[in-house]
């Protein structure tokens, strides 16, 4: 639960994901036999193969985990010292109202307040009560005087919604559990198998994932390996208001094995090696088709040379919003599936 917390508690939105690279390099010293940082802010850490079976025709394994959280950067400063903003990934509107922000500045974070630019509810005219406004029209409040604001700010400093993560009986909630449970279920199942794993395990921390599988685009045309994992969060419609026909995964219910989303559909000789491997080991999985929406076994898939690919999913309510839930028995279902089958299962 502590790395966790620190997982998800760590600012980093596209193309700022280096206080999350830091918080990895730090918590997984001695762990690797090599480990680097790319040009595209890629952080990549090799653990090579403990032993191989007789025969074995697949030698290495990308796990990519994206690092990046949906957030924003600061796209102008008014007279006022009033920020708007500039959004980096996706948002649903209507949970960003009155909500607290940080704001990254090269002297230090900055607390803010986001509102739209309207007046309160209680003097708004009735037609416009039901209005959704659009991004453009948000603006964050530092409490500071403008001329304080233009010597602290700067336009470009990212921005992220400020949210502790908590546990709520079973489950955990937060900030961008899409996507730091991946490194936590990836690095998990690395340090269980290392010294018994049969493959050479890239673990690739992907930047920009939130806008367009970027980073890891870049890294599938300069790593080796056959086989390509994605470790991500997917949608846990299992809340009222769904029918069980719209629930795509369901809390509790174990990781969710991917068949297909809007950017890949899984090799299907690795999804069965990954559902007979879940059975024989009886941990507790289900199976996912994401009818929109992809992760960065798209770009695993179709860049560089050519490998198996599949996603593991982690059941999420309520994604990209400040509250994402997960249940840690999906975590922990996920870590051990993997792990299992990076020693041969």
């Amino acid at each position: 639960m502590k790395f966790l917390k620190q997982l998800t508690e760590t600012a980093g939105v596209p193309g700022r994901e280096e206080r999350v690279r830091e918080l990895i390099r730090r918590e997984t010293k001695g762990l690797w036999d090599e480990l680097s940082e790319d040009a595209m802010g890629n952080l990549i850490g090799l653990v090579k193969a403990a032993s191989r079976k007789r025969g074995q025709k697949e030698k290495a394994v990308i796990i990519s985990c994206h690092l990046d959280q949906i957030g924003f950067y600061v796209r102008a400063i008014d007279e006022n010292g009033f920020l708007r903003l500039q959004h980096a990934g996706g948002f649903d509107t209507r949970n960003l109202f009155a909500r607290r922000v940080k704001v990254l500045t090269s002297g230090g974070d900055l607390s803010g307040v986001l509102n739209p630019a309207t007046k309160p509810i209680h003097v708004l005219p009735p037609e416009e009560r039901k209005k959704v406004p659009e991004m453009s029209e948000f603006m964050v409040d530092l409490g500071l005087s403008a001329e304080e604001v233009k010597k602290q700010v700067r336009v470009g400093d990212p921005v992220v919604l400020e949210q502790t993560t908590v546990a709520v009986g079973n489950l955990v909630t937060g900030q961008a559990m899409d996507n730091r449970i991946s490194p936590w279920v990836a690095l998990n199942a690395i340090r269980k198998v290392k010294g018994k794993n049969i493959y050479d395990i890239w673990f690739l921390g992907s930047a920009q994932e939130e806008v367009g599988v970027r980073g890891a685009q870049v890294a599938a045309q300069q790593l080796k390996a056959e086989v390509g994992i994605a470790i991500d969060v997917t949608l846990a419609v299992d809340t009222p208001g769904a029918s069980k026909e719209e629930a795509i995964s369901r809390l509790g219910d174990g990781v969710a094995i991917k068949v297909m989303d809007s950017f890949s559909i899984s090799t299907r000789s690795l999804f069965e090696e990954f559902v007979a491997l879940a059975e024989r080991k009886k941990i507790k999985h289900q199976i996912e088709v994401l009818p929109m929406g992809g992760t960065d076994a798209g770009a695993l898939q179709r860049f560089g040379e050519p490998r198996r690919a599949i996603t593991l999913s982690v059941p999420c309510r309520y994604v990209h919003t400040v509250v994402e839930t997960v249940h840690m028995d999906d975590l922990k279902s996920a870590a051990e599936l993997l792990a299992a089958w990076l020693s041969g299962g």
